[in-house]
């Protein structure tokens, strides 16, 4: 697949770094040739230098033979124009743009992105799918981290394993005898730093990092079996009032009455318009790094704190002053890989990842074959794969534990119309289900190539 990205920044380069690694033929445009010169000196793709919206610029950048052309550039307008003139002049056939202006998204502007206006296939919203992910977890606490596909119908929880886990030193293969109701699976963990897919005789054991994939109705429930029952939080306080933090406080505040929400923001044009724009919520001018603005707030009887700044320092160090402070619980947007490493250790619960998020959101659109979704784990070292099984479709028709997985791969789920399977090694995939799979990441390949497109198909 010959791909064009617009935009070098993170995101653009996370998106090259995994196409060019897949051996697709990858283009990458932008303005500033420090960014253009790190594409060629690191990746296996072009570099190429100039403004992704203008006709000449996409030319040399093989415009005329493209398949799909990414345009995740700072500026929406940018993005937009560069869709535009891909359709209009290259008639490249897919065209993806990151847009993060709101005011775009508006279901009353919604032809706006019609094929006779701008043509743009996919639209990605980071502020939006990382609000949402962070709804996500609030709504289950006692997660570390929570991965929904796009039919819903399945979860995958990451949870971290204490010593008062029910199910420590059990081998797998004896939940179901243990809990025949219970519609989970786990798939791997993280053990001692490294990712491990789990087998029918092992078993999870204290300080494991577990994966495990559930239906929608019971998460509560595996989370209480796992010594990981948690309340939603009913006072928040959260730094930073930009598009994500108002984002949350909207959705918390007003869908629930019972919570209250405080905002922090150290920029005052943007505190005085997120003052003016939010009815349930406080919003306070000040810095979150200072102590007595979070005492304002009273983050002491708090019972989240949310780092939700553009800054990974100030989110990691005003989550760890709130911990200090007393707030129970706390995590932070973080967007530098390196930095949940050590930030962990200070006293940060948990981090979630804007770049990754959206490069995670990309690579859905992206994929070959029938791959639905695609979410990283543990820093890349593992994925989550969400498939839709053809009928060439290497799995189809046998029993699971005759497809030649090999170690490192673990089918987790098997969703058949409104019929949630948890797989055993009798089960049989057929043609038109969605299988989530859990792989080490030198796996993910293998898997992809048992749900790609035959000749035959065709």
């Amino acid at each position: 697949m010959r791909v064009i990205i617009s935009g070098a920044g993170q995101v653009g380069y996370g998106i090259a770094e995994r196409l060019s690694i897949e051996g697709n033929e990858v283009t990458v445009i932008d303005s500033n040739p420090t960014l253009v010169q790190r594409i060629r000196d690191t990746l296996d793709a072009r570099g190429v230098h100039g403004h992704g919206s203008h006709p000449d610029v996409l030319a040399t950048a093989g415009a005329r033979d493209a398949d799909m052309l990414i345009a995740v550039t700072q500026v929406d307008e940018v993005n937009m124009t560069a869709c535009q003139v891909a359709h209009s002049i290259f008639n490249i056939p897919t065209r993806i743009a990151r847009i993060r202006a709101q005011s775009y998204l508006s279901a009353e502007w919604r032809n706006l992105f019609a094929r006779d206006h701008l043509p743009i296939d996919v639209i990605i919203s980071p502020e939006i799918e990382v609000g949402e992910l962070i709804l996500q977890r609030l709504a289950y606490p006692g997660a570390d981290d929570i991965v929904s596909f796009e039919d819903d119908q399945v979860v995958v929880l990451v949870i971290q394993i204490s010593d008062d886990c029910a199910v420590i030193d059990t081998p797998l293969r004896h939940l179901t005898d243990l809990f025949p109701n219970l519609k989970a699976t786990v798939l791997g963990v993280r053990r001692e730093g490294k990712a491990v897919v789990m087998s029918s005789d092992q078993s999870i054991q204290s300080g494991d990092e577990a994966v495990v994939a559930v239906t929608r109705d019971q998460v509560s429930r595996v989370l209480g079996l796992f010594g990981r029952d948690e309340s939603p939080p009913q006072r928040v306080v959260i730094a930073g009032a930009g598009n994500v933090g108002r984002y949350v406080a909207d959705k918390l505040s007003g869908g629930q009455p019972h919570v209250t929400v405080r905002l922090i923001e150290n920029n005052r044009g943007v505190a005085q318009i997120a003052a003016e724009s939010m009815v349930n919520s406080v919003v306070v001018f000040g810095d979150a790094l200072q102590e007595d603005i979070l005492r304002e707030v009273d983050v002491a009887q708090a019972d989240m704190f949310l780092g939700l700044t553009n800054d990974d320092e100030t989110n990691i160090l005003a989550s760890v002053l709130a911990n200090e402070l007393g707030c129970p619980a706390n995590f932070a947007l973080v967007n530098q890989s390196q930095y949940p490493r050590f930030a962990r250790r200070l006293g940060v619960d948990a981090f979630i990842n804007p770049r990754a998020i959206t490069v995670s959101k990309i690579l859905r659109h992206v994929r070959r074959g029938r791959i639905r979704g695609v979410y990283s784990l543990f820093d890349g070292s593992s994925e989550l794969v969400e498939a839709e099984a053809l009928e060439t479709s290497t799995l189809v028709g046998k029993p699971l534990r005759e497809v030649p997985f090999g170690e490192g791969v673990r089918v987790g789920a098997v969703i058949r119309g409104s019929e949630v399977i948890m797989p055993t090694g009798q089960t049989r995939v057929e043609a038109g289900d969605l299988v989530i799979v859990f792989a080490l990441a030198e796996k993910v390949r293998q898997v992809e190539q048992m749900f790609r497109v035959s000749i035959d198909f065709f």
